[in-house]
């Protein structure tokens, strides 16, 4: 283990990594997240992730060749809802980790390791323009159509319930809340999609950093984008890539010298079984200017029920 002079600012960056499987809002890459559905509708997904990479620390920090591996699991619970006469979705994510992270401290080599449950994550979406509340049956009818146009705004928020102790660094919690806004805007056109979002990710103070400490965060501005290729409804693949700024992280009033300036590139694939979907996702930093440079696999599967006939 670390020498406990040097752990509280050698591990300051690792300690947000561990996030990374969870509900690290900025790196999402989320295609179709505004495609709407039919009304009424259940959906449990099952989550898988598996990330591994190299870390770029703070320059003010003594640590080189820093590398990561976290594996995550989550189930997530949505419910599809009419919103005066919008089509609208509120889910929950509960997200369980297991991170190591590893580097050389001053030229000797150090490793740590987390299991446990990490924050919570909430959502709610609600279509603005281009997809009302529909039924079963006019959801067939407007997924026929070859041209259409969507705006969707949403609103997610990380809950600080993940397992946290103010005595260590590095935490899969973050003891903090964190909301992230969105609008985004959907393109379809034959057999072909393209996405865009722009988003907000703000975060209240940790006050118990360390025993105590605050440990505050700058806002991070995101932006997503997605083309999408549809074969027949429910296959589909997309290409996707994403951007996000700031972040920039203060300890006790002491600012870090570095913010987040990163982006990430990838695939996913989304394939029907039966009524339900799987869909396999990966993605491979583009650009990273501080934290993880990750190879990302991840692997859902969702099934989908109703109680009443729509």
């Amino acid at each position: 283990m670390l020498r406990p002079a040097l752990r509280p600012t050698a591990l300051a960056v690792p300690a947000a990594l561990l996030l990374l499987a969870s509900t690290a809002h900025a790196q999402d890459l989320v295609p179709a997240a505004y495609t709407p559905g039919p009304v009424g509708f259940n959906v449990i997904t099952l989550v898988a992730s598996f990330n591994r990479g190299d870390v770029t620390f703070d320059p003010s920090l003594p640590v080189e060749d820093g590398r990561a591996r976290i594996r995550s699991a989550a189930v997530g619970f949505t419910r599809s809802f009419d919103f005066a006469g919008r089509y609208a979705n509120i889910g929950l994510a509960v997200p369980y980790v297991h991170g190591h992270v590893e580097g050389m401290l001053l030229g000797q080599f150090q490793e740590t390791t987390r299991t446990g449950l990490a924050d919570l994550g909430a959502r709610v979406a609600v279509n603005l323009y281009g997809a009302r509340a529909m039924t079963l049956k006019e959801f067939a009818a407007y997924r026929a159509s070859t041209t259409s146009t969507i705006v969707g705004l949403s609103l997610g928020v990380g809950i600080p319930v993940g397992q946290y102790d103010a005595d260590k660094v590095i935490n899969i919690g973050t003891h903090r809340w964190s909301f992230k806004s969105e609008i985004g805007v959907s393109r379809r056109r034959g057999r072909w999609t393209v996405e865009g979002d722009v988003g907000g990710v703000f975060f209240t103070a940790n006050k118990n950093f360390l025993n105590g400490g605050t440990r505050t965060q700058a806002p991070i501005l995101t932006l997503q984008g997605h083309l999408i290729y549809t074969i027949r409804p429910g296959l589909w693949a997309a290409f996707d890539g994403n951007f996000w700024r700031g972040g920039r992280v203060s300890t006790n009033g002491a600012v870090a010298t570095e913010l987040q300036n990163n982006s990430r590139m990838g695939l996913t694939f989304a394939l029907p079984v039966g009524r339900q979907q799987l869909r396999v996702a990966i993605s491979e930093g583009a650009y990273t200017r501080l934290g993880g440079d990750f190879l990302s696999l991840g692997v859902s599967y969702s099934y989908a029920w109703t109680r009443r006939r729509p």
